[in-house]
């Protein structure tokens, strides 16, 4: 399934203010307060998800991601995108356009 958030430079993402998060030795557990659930982030996800507490680009988080992690661009720009619309999918992300800003 193609995705449109690795394909645009556009796209800014940053955390929703709905949710509570802690940081569990690297990890993260974040409850969103709307719906009552939990969720878990491993290190990685982690990374990501403390970078965009202020917003950010699909761009600058790939680009954060493989300063930090040997990882492949393409792996890197795809396992990104997952976890970004799974996040998006269950509210605890904004994502707006910033060319409309």
């Amino acid at each position: 399934m193609p995705t449109q958030l690795s394909s645009s430079e556009k796209l800014s993402v940053v955390a929703s203010r709905e949710q509570i998060c802690s940081d569990l030795q690297g990890e993260v557990v974040i409850l969103d307060i709307k719906s009552g659930a939990y969720y878990g982030l491993n290190q990685v996800g982690a990374s990501i998800w403390n970078f965009i507490q202020s917003p950010k680009t699909v761009q600058e988080i790939e680009d954060a991601i493989l300063a930090e992690y040997e990882v492949d661009a393409d792996v890197c720009k795809n396992d990104i995108s997952i976890l970004l619309e799974d996040l998006a999918a269950k509210g605890l992300i904004e994502i707006n356009n910033e060319a409309s800003a």
